[in-house]
């Protein structure tokens, strides 16, 4: 980034502002990619001057650990300016801020607004941006751009996400819209393409002829901590499903782009999507389950009567030609055994068709994609064992990014972040791929809404550091499958 631009981070006192926005920014600082000339302005209701949000941010970086070397030349760039979202007092401050920056240099420097708030603020923010001219920039016609970016979710279902696009549109074209997912910007979401098309050896077993099912796994060990106001009214579904979990989906379903581009690349991810097989909303309990941690009930800022889920599992399937009637295995779920999260390829079992009376394993061969911990991919095979005799076991051969490559792999975030200056929209959803995940996904919810109407209805309620409620493996045995763990 060479050219000076100013980054306004609205919620910049907030979790996420803290703990990935800034202490990303300041990694790409120590690497020399942010350029010389960058302001950051933290914008939020706290009535901090510009250095107690340097000390706010000083510390929070310290905590997580990471490396102080060149911070007082870093905070020099950092500015902060209280202020309500919904009172245009903090943002008429916010423009004197912004042409006190442009006088300085000369000229009107470019801007990106970044919304790291919670989703019931976009809309306000909006607003005011639109009403005091910030979302116009230097002007129409200028070479400096102007970017909003945005994070999930992207609304509370398909009407509020198209109410949301609708509002950005009027205000923003879509050229200078980044929807943020940050599992695009992982390392090993991104090698999915290259993994499946730039190798010979997967394409053409990538298919309903070679693959039994597909299982997602997206375990956190932990609970919802301090996020109980926001958690509570959104639910693990909406959260991570209608996301992260999307993105790991369309990574495994998509067709090979048309061209290796911004377009072509997410033209293949709205197609996968689209072909998701909806559930109607009155068989929604033949797929879904759905459950809720012990003592949630109790954590802070919940609903003492809340029925919100903090477990998901589904089954679903691909109206496509490559993947028809391939069963996908999906589960999501808080204080789970352990923090991981994993793709998992199943392929069909064919030991038996010559070894059988050998004893062949009951796992054949697996493909797993591991998002995290250690983001790798590993293959399980078939081998015979040492000995005089023909034993078969199962072998697994893996990689992973920090052994392969010798380097360190960097946060999401700093990948989304370049690509926000660059203006490079590849790993952003863009409207039509969130509209056809909040179709699928609101079906879901129309069925969960059913079902607590029902006089004798309770979500099931599984144990801390297990697999979530028995429903989930369940599904699972009916179809004489099991979750891989």
């Amino acid at each position: 980034m060479n050219a000076p631009f100013v980054i306004v981070i609205f919620g910049a006192t907030g979790d996420l502002a803290q703990s990935k926005l800034i202490s990303s920014l300041f990694s790409l600082f120590r690497k020399n990619q942010l350029g010389k000339e960058f302001y950051i302005i933290g914008f939020a209701r706290r009535k901090f001057t510009d250095d107690e949000f340097r000390t706010l941010a000083y510390e929070n970086i310290k905590q997580h650990g990471s490396s102080l070397n060149h911070w007082e030349e870093f905070a020099k760039n950092i500015y902060y300016q209280p202020g309500l979202f919904d009172e245009v007092q903090g943002y008429e401050e916010l423009i004197k801020r912004l042409n006190a920056f442009d006088k300085k240099m000369g000229a009107c420097i470019t801007r990106l607004f970044y919304l790291a708030t919670p989703p019931n603020n976009y809309s306000t923010i909006l607003d005011f941006l639109r009403k005091t001219k910030l979302s116009e920039g230097c002007g129409q016609g200028s070479s400096k751009w102007t970017r909003l970016v945005i994070e999930k979710p992207f609304g509370k279902d398909l009407e509020t996400a198209k109410s949301l696009d609708e509002k950005l549109s009027k205000i923003f074209e879509e050229k200078q819209i980044f929807r943020v997912d940050h599992y695009l910007g992982k390392e090993t979401v991104q090698n999915m393409v290259v993994f499946r098309f730039a190798n010979g050896i997967f394409e053409p077993v990538w298919n309903k002829n070679y693959i039994d099912h597909v299982q997602i796994t997206f375990g956190e060990s932990k609970g919802i901590g301090g996020r109980g106001a926001f958690f509570d009214g959104v639910g693990m579904l909406r959260d991570v499903g209608q996301n992260h979990l999307m993105q790991l989906l369309t990574a495994v379903v998509m067709e090979q782009p048309k061209s290796f581009s911004k377009e072509g690349v997410r033209d293949a991810r709205a197609a996968a999507i689209k072909a998701l097989r909806y559930i109607d909303p009155e068989e929604v309990s033949k797929s879904v389950v759905r459950g809720q941690y012990q003592g949630y009930k109790k954590e802070k800022n919940v609903n003492p009567n809340s029925e919100t889920e903090t477990f998901v599992a589904m089954k679903t399937f691909f109206d496509n030609d490559r993947f028809r009637d391939v069963p996908f295995y999906i589960r999501a779920g808080k204080k789970m055994p352990k923090d991981t999260v994993e793709i998992s390829i199943v392929f069909i079992q064919t030991c038996h068709l010559l070894f059988r009376e050998f004893g062949c394993p009951e796992e054949g061969n697996i493909l797993k994609i591991r998002i995290q911990p250690d983001e790798g991919i590993g293959i399980r095979v078939i081998a015979k064992a040492p000995g005089s005799r023909l034993s078969l076991k199962t072998v697994d051969m893996e990689f992973t990014y920090k052994e392969e490559f010798r380097e360190v792999v960097s946060d999401a975030y700093e990948k989304i972040l370049l690509d926000i200056f660059a203006g490079d929209q590849m790993l952003f959803n863009r409207s039509d791929e969130l509209s056809y995940s909040w179709e699928f996904i609101t079906r879901i919810l129309q069925g969960w809404d059913l079902q607590s109407r029902l006089p004798n209805f309770k979500i099931p309620i599984y144990s801390e550091n297990t697999s979530g409620p028995k429903e989930a493996n369940e599904l699972f045995e009916k179809d004489g499958r099991k979750w891989l763990e």
